[in-house]
């Protein structure tokens, strides 16, 4: 059976596309704030709690990406099949997130007795280790409700409403600040929790995040349902599996070489160094998770397009979401590169160490300058690919370009002939030079145009 969309399908102007990115962008904001709440009100703590805090956020982040970005391809199945009209097949794929979300759930729980023996085979000092695996063992019990928001988000915004998603982010944003407040230093009561404080917070908020999407999921079904059984399909799921999984590798592969930079290469530098790559991550996630909200609006008008059968708009709905991820970026870039001491402050306490993780943190954010361009491209079109279908050429991509060169070349230039700082920053921006050329010319070869994402284009739209 087929319904109309509750939107109008969107047609591509620049109007339509901040129409739906704008919430988007605050979403993704509000989920960096996190993080860096989390560096700044651990800061005080000194250098080996913001190198314990940044750096298990990061690991965190690795391991739960690889099912985050499985559900990511819930929104293209929602978008497409919105783009056909058809919403009573696309709410199945919410629930088919949602699975995936429990069976990550499952696995996490299983690996958290393992992380600090993984965690204690990298260079670690005693004390930033210690801190690191209390973080990211209260951290990785919260996994499935984070992929569940992710999932349900994705879903929201393939139907085109992108709104849901805002609010429970500004929703996690808000407890997460207060929560940190209350187990970072003991207030109303709560014991002074320091770094697992903060891990705490975060996962309550995540958890208040992810009851208010499933309440708004709930109400929204019944709307759209028309007493129609949910029927959920094997076929689908597996659909979802085949289509999702490469997308989840994408990304995983690519947090875990970078993750494995942090931790045996540029750990090797010493805590100031880490601490300072760590903060300056912080800071850009501020800048790519606009980017990225950007990039994703431009992929719910590029899946929504191919469900409606209109390809040939694909290529202007793409380079009209780059120019302004790129009008974005290029501004932070400036600020990065004239500013770079006033942004690093906020992080560097009193004391010897934390002078030299000012200095040393500007100048790391400074060179951090030239990367953004790059990452808007890159963000632009592999989501676009996303969208379309095109999932596993883009994990190989990555997978080759993090891991054949990114990886075995930054461990030479920093390990081995002891590149410092500066070329700790090359080697990052090298590496995402190379993938949003490869990004790029792949879109450019117009393969995405035979790909059957739903397994319904060949036939007429409704």
């Amino acid at each position: 059976m087929s319904t109309p969309p509750s939107t109008a399908a969107p047609r591509g102007t620049l109007r339509e596309l901040l129409t739906l990115a704008w919430p988007m962008v605050v979403s993704r904001s509000t989920q960096s704030v996190v993080g860096l709440a989390d560096a700044l009100m651990v800061a005080p703590l000194g250098a080996a709690a913001l190198a314990a805090t940044t750096t298990g956020a990061i690991n965190t982040f690795s391991l739960i990406i690889l099912p985050m970005g499985t559900v990511f391809i819930v929104q293209s199945f929602a978008a497409q099949l919105t783009g056909r009209g058809d919403l009573v097949s696309a709410r199945r794929y919410a629930w088919y997130g949602l699975i995936l979300a429990a069976v990550a759930q499952i696995i996490a729980m299983a690996a958290i007795p393992f992380v600090p023996h993984v965690l204690g085979r990298f260079a670690f000092e005693p004390q930033v280790l210690e801190l690191m695996a209390g973080y990211m063992a209260i951290r990785l019990t919260s996994t499935g409700f984070f992929v569940a928001t992710e999932a349900l988000g994705n879903w929201f915004g393939g139907i085109g409403d992108t709104q849901v998603q805002m609010r429970a982010s500004v929703l996690t944003m808000i407890a997460n600040i207060v929560l940190n407040w209350v187990f970072i230093y003991g207030h109303l009561g709560a014991p002074a929790m320091g770094v697992k404080g903060a891990a705490l917070a975060s996962a309550l908020s995540t958890l208040a995040g992810t009851a208010f999407m499933g309440l708004a999921f709930a109400r929204h079904q019944r709307r759209i349902a028309g007493g129609e059984p949910l029927a959920l399909r094997m076929s689908e799921l597996l659909r979802v599996v085949r289509f999702g999984v490469p997308n989840g590798v994408n990304w995983f592969m690519e947090l875990s070489a970078f993750t494995l930079f942090l931790n045996a290469v540029v750990s090797q530098l010493g805590t100031v160094v880490l601490a300072s790559l760590n903060v300056i991550l912080q800071i850009n996630s501020v800048s790519f998770m606009p980017a990225f909200g950007i990039a994703s609006a431009g992929a719910i008008l590029v899946g929504q397009a191919i469900g409606r059968g209109a390809k040939d708009e694909v290529p202007a709905l793409v380079w009209l979401a780059m120019r302004v991820a790129l009008v974005w970026q290029c501004a932070v870039g400036l600020a990065y590169l004239f500013l770079p001491e006033l942004l690093i402050a906020p992080f560097a306490s009193e004391g010897a160490d934390a002078r030299q993780l000012a200095r040393v943190g500007a100048l790391m954010l400074a060179l951090s300058a030239a990367w953004q361009v790059f990452d808007a491209v890159g963000l632009t079109v592999g989501e676009a690919l996303r969208a379309a279908g095109d999932t596993a050429w883009c994990m190989w991509a990555r997978l080759i370009a993090a891991w054949v060169l990114f990886v075995p070349v930054s461990w030479w230039l920093i390990a081995h002939l002891r590149g410092g700082p500066t070329m700790v920053m090359l080697c990052v921006i090298g590496y995402l030079a190379i993938l949003a050329i490869t990004l790029y010319a792949r879109f450019r070869s117009g393969a995405w145009r035979r790909i059957a994402l739903t397994g319904h284009e060949h036939e007429v739209p409704v």
